[in-house]
């Protein structure tokens, strides 16, 4: 199984790249954030993907995930909600029989950073419900938020910066800490060049001078079965990269 996550800054700008993507990595869950478009304003190619059942939560120009989920690994449709917390198209969910998915995009907090906390804290809420409830869980998206220092590039370490800063780190502890697991740093704990977005100046990217903000948090009984959970520097256009989740299917 294959899960995959990526923030594409803008559905209509990177609609080839998108299907492109997914064509070659086959993902059984695609998780997509900052669409940038209403509903309607999504490519037709794309809502109507064949093999997959989709849910497109976005507004115009600004915000916006999707959550797919191929039809051989659920043979109905998944019913699509969002929880109480979800504001500016942020969240969609989906039962899909193993585990809750859940396509997340965190506010940046640049603008309105206690917006940016309220998010945190609803999101540590929903995990915890989901623990005590004894259902598993997987988190995938841009969390906007760099885990520990390993997750910045040293030219980028700014102790107070946004995306860095204690109170945040914090709340995101709080978020993994209901028994969940950051594959990406589980299955690579050394790497100190394992980033996922990039500024956009100075061919950063190509430098690979970034931070690791883009993350598949998964509960013990599903991360037990991850085997690969990188990042993909080379692939599209977005400021951020894919990450992809692979699991052995026992």
């Amino acid at each position: 199984m294959k899960i995959a996550t990526w923030n594409v800054n803008g559905i209509r700008a990177r609609q080839a790249q998108v299907q492109e993507w997914i064509a070659l990595e086959q993902p059984d869950v695609v998780c997509l954030q900052e669409l940038k478009a209403a509903r309607e304003q999504v490519p037709a190619a794309l809502q109507q993907l064949d093999g997959y059942w989709g849910c497109w939560h976005g507004a115009v120009a600004y915000s916006g995930v999707a959550l797919l989920v191929r039809k051989a690994c659920c043979p109905q449709p998944p019913v699509f909600t969002h929880p109480d917390f979800d504001h500016e198209t942020r969240i969609v969910s989906a039962d899909i029989g193993p585990f809750v998915i859940s396509s997340i995009y965190v506010p940046n907090g640049g603008k309105d950073f206690a917006a940016k906390i309220r998010f945190l804290e609803a999101l540590a809420g929903y995990t915890s419900r989901h623990a005590a409830d004894g259902r598993s869980i997987v988190l995938c998206g841009d969390m906007n938020v760099a885990r520990t220092d390993m997750d910045v590039h040293p030219k980028e370490r700014k102790p107070d910066a946004i995306g860095q800063s204690p109170q945040e780190r914090d709340l995101f502890e709080r978020v993994i800490g209901h028994g969940l697991v950051d594959l990406g740093r589980a299955l690579d704990p050394t790497n100190a060049d394992l980033f996922t977005w990039w500024p956009p100046w100075r061919n950063m990217r190509q430098r690979n001078i970034g931070w690791r903000l883009d993350y598949v948090l998964a509960s013990q009984s599903v991360a037990s079965l991850a085997t690969a959970c990188p990042s993909f520097r080379e692939i599209g256009t977005s400021d951020h990269a894919p990450v992809v989740a692979t699991f052995d299917a026992r």
